[in-house]
């Protein structure tokens, strides 16, 4: 049965977590073998849909797949954008100093981190499948321009 609910809680090293069904009962495990989208993407809160199964020490879910969510970055037009500087921001080398590129090229799991960060607060009209998809070319073209370390 598919069901939908928030995630309680992940951790990402151990691979595993819980999720509160929407409709109540007991927390539901979930394990990253059974995520369907990049596991550093299911924080506590996300919203997710599976399929509950019985386990064997309880209620168990089964491809476990984001759910869209809106981002509260939204700007609609003719709103004024707030230029004030975020405390994380994606670097690109249009607008880095010569200092900047000193550094070396970027970590790409960090790259990648980032770059998923940002889709998913200004392009909160895309898919997790569109959000990887985009990813993987801008990463394979950063890799490929050696902006970011293979």
């Amino acid at each position: 049965m598919l069901t939908l609910g928030k995630v309680l809680r992940f951790d990402e090293v151990k691979g595993y977590g819980f999720i509160a069904p929407k409709e109540g009962g007991d927390d539901v495990f979930m394990h990253a073998n059974d995520l369907l989208d990049e596991k550093f993407l299911y924080q506590e809160g996300s919203e997710v849909e599976f399929f509950l199964q019985m386990g064997e020490k309880g209620p168990k879910a089964s491809e476990i797949r984001l759910v869209y969510q809106p981002s509260s970055h939204r700007v609609t037009r003719g709103a004024e954008v707030d230029s004030a500087p975020t405390e994380r921001r994606p670097v690109f080398l249009s607008d880095t100093d010569d200092d900047a590129l000193e550094a070396g090229p970027q970590d790409a799991a960090r790259f990648r981190a980032d770059l998923t960060e940002a889709l998913l607060e200004r392009a909160d009209t895309l898919t997790a499948a569109q959000v990887k998809e985009v990813r993987g070319i801008v990463v394979e073209l950063a890799k490929s321009r050696r902006w970011i370390a293979s």
